[in-house]
């Protein structure tokens, strides 16, 4: 055994097996808030008791751990269900229970001591305990050679909590825990729990018993509807990836080619089609990494895996932050797709979701029957968009929890990057609320001073715990510095995205080309502001659905022409200054808006115009990744110089992009339905530019009208350039040149 118990409830009873009737009630009536005052072993005026509350139990008795000899049977208490007996002297013993179904042999949880340990506990209350996941939560261990589980959570306003499951007829009287002050975590270790038990925690609030409770740290969880969370042994994997983790700090530099495909891993693709079962991760290793590598996206962006409710959420009201869903497989496959995609050179971002959390009860929500993870006034703690609550970031556990879990996938999964959803929301206390519906800051103002302090702190820690992994904003204001270094000013992220350039680009391309010469300008603006973050170009899932139509039915015009315009918006993005990012669906240009109901429409590959567009993507990942010009400086002013931004009435975009050693690629854009001949483009060096692509090419469904291979330049200054080139604009076409040889015929 480990420490004993001293027994802080005296009986008025000269029978020191006798507990005062008001503590033997509280069991029976699954309210007491120190079971371990009173049960398991105690040294009383010199004497040895076991006490035992087993509901629905007929007799007990104690045996030696060693040899199985009975040392005593307990005796019926003073309280149905309560067994007591007394020892000469405390050895090691388990617990042979009768059950009117059977016979049971089980270590006593009332055995044994404290289980964390003062740093754990300190750490936890000061909001910068960075390995949570491994600390609370439900931990498969040895203690005194015996194997079980040791359970822990944070609920310091319960009155009791215990953990229920099967393993006890989900009884909450059967396994109370034992709390441990100041903190207010609540522990036990229940020996013989093996891997995969489905438990929760039953709670006794200050107003009564509150539903049964999810454990905020489990490491799995039931797959949906169901909301049970599991035992899970320690992640064991044995990686294979320290080629990639050696190498992925250079990978993720401002200038490296970061093109990244976004998906929905429950829609994706599906065994027999749209009703079909998921994939699991071992199905999406098989057939989703090499689609990926074929394509030469540099990284699969995965929407919340975080275990959720709701599917039709898509992950973004999750409430295990520590757990991926249930849906699609164990923790040990999720690791293993991700060592996958290392081994095949992609990295892997996930969305993570720090700002809100669903009220589903058998949440966060009210954990303890206190406003716990949330701020307690709803112009705080409630956001009227999504029906959601905020998390109370300025409380410090519920800060090192979330702090937590982004270090949970990035060191334990080796994920390489998280991005962060719906930052603005975090940033603006006023956020989407009307007067009189926010709380100002301590200083009066908007922003919320403890998210700030949050996200700052968070970009510093994952700098520190996960070398080479990089955090990105989902941030649509003009709040300043938001991937400029914490040092500066700023709130740490590596990139953001560019929202306002999505925004601008999806409008504009929206137009008909009849009246794109008014809105010349939508396009040209981002370049006002391009340098001025670390920015990333996203066509995400938000923009594809809810009645926003597909990519390609954004497109105005015929049937040629929404195809074309599609190759002309897809080249624009891949030569924009930024990183890239493309919502799965859109290279197949799919009709149907994404729904995550259903698969994706594969079969639209049948059609020559629709592989098109799947090979334009593939080719603008090829030249993005090969061509220094393209993504070098991408994040600099030096890598972009405007040739031609200011010919609206043609409705034609041209600018170089530099690479850092000063060659040059030329990218030029007509977006008219007109063919545009000898348009004269002014280049800073003399010779054969050959013409590297072309969107209008045949391959990808185009005419095939081009440039013929490339052009030699004049002697004519255009543009503030000494050289010109004479080019023929296909209608909706995109062409990029560079100077090279001319193919010999």
């Amino acid at each position: 055994m480990t420490t004993r118990n001293k027994l802080n409830v005296r009986s008025a009873s000269t029978d020191i097996t006798h507990l005062h009737p008001d503590a033997a009630q509280a069991l029976v009536e699954g309210t007491h808030g120190d079971p371990f005052a009173v049960l398991g072993p105690h040294e009383v005026d010199h004497e040895m008791v076991v006490r035992a509350f087993l509901p629905r139990a007929i007799g007990v008795e104690l045996l030696e751990r060693d040899s199985d000899r009975v040392m005593t049977r307990l005796q019926p208490g003073q309280v149905p269900d309560l067994f007591v007996g007394r020892l000469d002297r405390l050895a090691p013993y388990r617990l042979r229970i009768r059950w009117p179904h059977g016979e049971e042999v089980v270590e006593d949880p009332y055995a044994f001591g404290p289980l964390l340990g003062d740093l754990d506990l300190y750490l936890i209350g000061e909001g910068n305990h960075r390995e949570l996941g491994t600390c609370l939560g439900a931990q498969m261990m040895t203690i005194d050679g015996v194997e079980g589980v040791r359970f822990a959570v944070w609920a310091p306003n319960a009155r009791r909590v215990s953990v229920v499951g099967e393993f006890c007829q989900w009884d909450g009287r059967r396994y109370p825990m034992r709390q441990r002050q100041p903190t207010g975590v609540w522990e036990i270790f229940i020996p013989g729990l093996a891997e995969g038990s489905v438990y929760k925690y039953e709670l006794v609030g200050q107003q009564g018993l509150l539903p049964l409770k999810a454990d905020p740290v489990a490491r799995a969880t039931q797959s949906p509807p169901e909301t049970g969370s599991v035992v899970a042994a320690p992640l064991s994997h044995d990686w294979q990836d320290q080629a990639w983790m050696d190498e992925r700090a250079e990978r993720h530099g401002a200038d490296a080619p970061i093109s990244v495909y976004e998906v929905h891993a429950a829609s994706w693709r599906r065994h027999g089609g749209d009703e079909g079962e998921l994939y699991s991760w071992g199905d999406l290793a098989q057939w989703l990494i090499p689609y990926v590598k074929e394509m030469g996206f540099t990284h699969i962006e995965l929407l919340p895996i975080m275990e959720h409710p709701f599917g039709g959420s898509w992950g973004y009201q999750p409430l295990s932050q520590f757990a991926p869903s249930g849906r699609f497989g164990k923790p040990q496959e999720f690791a293993a797709f991700v060592d996958a995609c290392h081994q095949a050179g992609i990295g892997v971002i996930l969305d993570w979701v720090p700002a809100h959390f669903p009220t589903d009860p058998h949440g966060l929500a009210r954990f303890d029957g206190t406003a716990l993870y949330e701020y307690q006034d709803p112009r705080e703690g409630f956001h009227q968009d999504w029906n959601t609550y905020i998390y109370n970031l300025g409380r410090h556990e519920v800060h090192g929890f979330m702090l937590a879990s982004a270090l949970y996938w990035l060191k334990h999964f080796h994920v390489d990057a998280l991005r962060v959803d719906a930052v603005a929301s975090m940033l603006y206390r006023n956020y989407s609320r009307q007067e009189g519906e926010w709380i100002p800051n301590r200083h009066g103002g908007q922003e919320n001073l403890e998210a700030i302090d949050f996200l700052t702190h968070l970009n510093e820690v994952v700098g520190e715990e996960a070398p080479g992994a990089i955090m990105i904003a989902e941030e649509s204001t003009a709040w300043p510095g938001v991937s400029r270094p914490v040092s500066e000013g700023g709130l740490g992220f590596n990139y953001k995205w560019n929202m306002g350039w999505m925004h601008d680009t999806l409008t504009y391309m929206s137009e008909d080309p009849l009246y794109r010469s008014y809105h010349h300008g939508e396009l040209t603006f981002s370049l006002v502001y391009a340098f001025s973050e670390r920015f990333m170009l996203p066509i995400s899932h938000d923009e594809v659905v809810h009645g926003k139509g597909s990519l390609i039915n954004k497109m105005p015009g015929d049937r040629w022409q929404q195809f074309a315009n599609l190759r002309a918006c897809l080249s624009l993005m891949w030569t924009h200054p930024g990183k890239k990012l493309l919502f799965m669906g859109c290279e197949l240009a799919q009709f149907r808006e994404w729904s995550h109901d259903r698969e994706l429409d594969w079969f639209l590959l049948a059609d020559s115009e629709h592989q098109g567009i799947s090979d334009l993507v593939r080719d603008l990942n090829g030249l993005y990744t090969s061509e220094p010009a393209l993504h070098e400086l991408d994040c600099v002013p030096e890598g972009f110089e405007w040739v031609v931004g200011d010919d609206a009435q043609n409705s034609v975009l041209a600018w170089l992009r530099w690479s850092r050693d000063g060659e040059p690629v030329l990218v030029v854009i007509n977006l008219t339905p007109q063919t545009l001949s000898n348009y004269g483009v002014g280049v800073p060096t003399a010779g054969y530019w050959q013409e590297c692509f072309n969107s209008n090419a045949r391959t990808y469904g185009g005419t095939g009208a081009g440039n013929d291979g490339g052009r030699e330049s004049e002697a004519c200054e255009s543009h503030g350039h000494p050289f010109t080139l004479s080019l023929h604009l296909p209608p909706l076409g995109a062409v990029m040149l560079k100077p090279g040889k001319a193919a010999l015929t």
